[in-house]
């Protein structure tokens, strides 16, 4: 079993699709973590929002956001089901709120389900950025008791090479 953390950007598409070359023959779970309003308030005030389409205007209306926030994150996890399904891998859709870092959840539920390996993208921020802000790959990398697959975005890559 593979886990795949799973938000929907080109650098979580790229290790989708590593997932698909690396582990072909595995079963993969993609996985998707939410945060409830409260900490995605929170987030988008510090300009730290993890990238569900939100802005400021879906605030005005909090009732409904947690349950909004739910359905993006399961349309999420749905749409890396099919982009490994497409390549002809097995894969099913696990959407978990968050507790604590998203790394930490990511590597609760690797153990939960007794993951093989665990795969994450990286956003390939600089040395500040990732200082302030943290970076799931990191986080996972440091604190993994399996195997972590880090895959750069196709523009990471390219930088990288030139």
């Amino acid at each position: 079993m593979i886990i795949i953390c799973y938000d929907g950007s080109k650098d979580a598409q790229a290790a989708a699709d590593e997932v698909t070359r690396l582990f072909h023959e595995k079963p993969a779970t993609v996985l998707t973590v939410w945060e409830p309003s409260t900490e995605t308030i929170v987030s988008l005030e510090m300009g730290l929002a993890s990238g569900f389409g939100l802005d400021y205007n879906a605030l005005d209306d909090t009732t409904d956001l947690d349950a909004d926030l739910l359905e993006r994150a399961r349309r999420t996890a749905q749409e890396g089901v099919q982009r490994l399904h497409a390549a002809g891998m097995g894969a099913d859709p696990l959407v978990e709120e968050r507790n604590g870092s998203i790394a930490r959840t990511l590597l609760a539920v690797a153990d939960r389900v007794n993951a093989d390996a665990v795969v994450v993208g990286t956003r390939g921020r600089g040395a500040a950025k990732s200082a302030l802000l943290g970076s799931v790959s990191h986080d996972v990398v440091q604190h993994a008791d399996r195997p972590v697959v880090v895959v750069p975005s196709p523009a990471l890559a390219r930088h990288r090479e030139g």
